[in-house]
C-alpha cells in the first residue's frame, strides 16, 4: 500500500513549491509519469513528488544532469 499524503509530508517536511492540485483535472505527462501535483523539495538533494489526484505516483531525486531517479520514500 503506498503513502497516504500525510504520511509522506511528515517524512519529507513542506514542499518547497508545489504545481497543480490533486483535484486539478487536467493532467501533465512528465519523464513518462501522469500527474496533476508535483511537489519540489531543495536541499542537498532535490527531490521531485508526483501525485495523481490522491494517488502518490513516485519520489524521485533529480540528478545532476536534470533527469530523475525513482526513490524509496525515506523512513521517519
Amino acid at each position: 500500500m503506498k503513502p497516504q499524503r500525510a504520511e509522506v509530508w511528515r517524512r519529507l517536511g513542506e514542499p518547497d513549491e508545489q504545481i497543480g492540485s490533486v483535484n486539478e483535472p487536467r493532467v501533465t505527462v512528465e519523464n513518462g509519469y501522469t500527474w496533476n501535483e508535483k511537489w519540489l523539495k531543495r536541499g542537498d538533494v532535490t527531490r521531485v513528488v508526483l501525485w495523481n489526484r490522491y494517488d502518490l505516483v513516485g519520489v524521485f531525486r533529480v540528478e545532476a544532469d536534470g533527469s530523475w531517479s525513482p526513490e524509496l520514500l525515506p523512513e521517519s
